[in-house]
């Protein structure tokens, strides 16, 4: 495991070992967890973003795409138990 050294603001280093001490873990303990939180959760952004512009790519080229009301509609339909009919893209260019 590498090694690396941060230099905190005192308030914040206060803040991370009160948090820390609430949580049951040690300061150490709890910036790793919270870094790997950030790490994750900006990974998964990104990911997103990539499969937007994906998306936005396929349908400039395609032109095909899901009617927003329909998809609503079909996922009001599976929250309440109900089997809806599947759903098909339209032509919108």
């Amino acid at each position: 495991m590498a090694t690396t050294s941060l230099k905190l603001p005192d308030a914040l280093k206060q803040r991370v070992n009160t948090l820390a001490e609430l949580a049951g873990k040690s300061p150490h303990a709890f910036m790793v967890d919270v870094i790997t939180e950030q790490t994750d959760r900006t990974e998964k952004r990104l990911a997103f973003i990539h499969s937007a512009l994906e998306a936005k790519k396929d349908f400039d080229k395609t032109g095909m795409a899901y009617d927003a009301d329909e998809v609503h509609a079909y996922m009001r339909a599976k929250i309440k138990g109900i089997n809806p009919t599947q759903l098909t893209p339209k032509k919108y260019k």
